[in-house]
């Protein structure tokens, strides 16, 4: 079989609203396009392109990795429309890393107003630049979680959902995590001390420097607090670990367990909502993909859910699954 191949292409584009970001993380920043092969910036019916989010720890070029025993994003797309299982469609992969070690793409005044970022400059920009029929978004773990908030709250913007092993079930997901982070945070005496040390340290991919650097990312988007060490509120007291409820509610509002009820009639506009995780997911979001099933079926809300045999890892063949799925929604 012979490989129709597309293009990237590679944008540095200057945000207006990242400028000011409190971590000072950079505000030029690469946006990289795949075009497919038959691209036309006249074709009267447009091209459908989908937004990919990256999950935690990493940026756009992550999922352009050269992996000897799977493909990119960029092979994998070339096969799927040589293969004639999936139309000719734009991904539009942004970089939204933080110096929290991640993105939930949503607004916060300890990272950033990356949901703006997306919606009001990203968008925009691929709008006036391509031939673009349509949107949806999808991602993996972070970024499938932020595919879902934000086609919950733009369905105008974003027509189609691909959420593969989104956070959800915080109680599940992020819980566990507590008492490593707790204990790391204790015996740097406090989050900015360990903030700065772990910035400090050659090997930065220390399992415990994972859960720990998880745990502030996550207090970053959902309990952010200006007035607050790193301008964030932890969901625990870091002297003796005991839980704080009123920071943990912050947390839970966020959840889409609890989103999906507001975001109903929203969620009804969407013409394709994909959830899918391994059912032996390490950080228990399977779990989390069984709870919105049920919610969603018990509110009558279409939706295409599969769990498969795996884990959070290695995941990435499940997009021969939903890509096909985006483009025809799309379409």
């Amino acid at each position: 079989m012979t490989v129709t191949e597309g293009k990237l292409i590679i944008h540095n584009f200057e945000s207006s609203v990242l400028k000011s970001n409190p971590l000072k993380d950079p505000y030029n920043r690469e946006i990289i396009v795949y075009v497919p092969h038959d691209y036309s910036p006249s074709r009267s019916k447009g091209f459908p392109a989908a937004v990919g989010l990256s999950g935690f720890s990493g940026n756009g070029r992550t999922f352009f990795n050269l992996d000897p025993f799977s493909e990119n994003i960029e092979q994998r797309m070339n096969r799927l429309i040589s293969e004639k299982k999936c139309g000719s469609m734009i991904l539009v992969i942004p970089n939204c890393f933080t110096k929290f070690g991640g993105n939930q793409y949503i607004n916060s005044t300890a990272t950033g107003r990356y949901e703006d970022y997306l919606v009001d400059e990203i968008i925009p920009f691929i709008q006036n630049n391509y031939n673009i029929s349509s949107f949806g978004v999808w991602g993996k773990s972070s970024g499938g979680y932020g595919s879902l908030v934000l086609g919950m709250r733009y369905p105008e913007l974003f027509k189609a959902i691909a959420c593969h092993s989104g956070d959800a079930a915080f109680e599940y997901c992020y819980l566990p995590d507590f008492p490593n982070a707790y204990q790391s945070f204790k015996q740097t005496g406090g989050i900015e001390n360990w903030f700065n040390q772990f910035w400090n340290k050659p090997n930065k991919k220390q399992k415990n420097d994972f859960n720990a650097l998880n745990i502030l990312c996550m207090a970053a988007h959902y309990s952010p607090d200006p007035v607050s060490q790193l301008g964030i509120k932890i969901p625990f007291d870091v002297e003796t670990g005991e839980l704080n409820e009123a920071t943990w509610k912050m947390w839970k509002k966020w959840d889409p367990i609890q989103m999906i009820s507001d975001y109903q009639n929203n969620l009804k506009k969407i013409r394709l909502l994909y959830l899918d995780c391994g059912n032996k997911d390490e950080f228990n979001l399977h779990i989390g993909a069984r709870i919105l099933h049920q919610k969603l079926g018990n509110m009558n809300l279409e939706h295409h859910y599969e769990e498969f045999d795996g884990g959070h890892s290695n995941t990435s063949f499940r997009y021969d699954i939903s890509f096909p799925l985006l483009y025809s929604s799309l379409s």
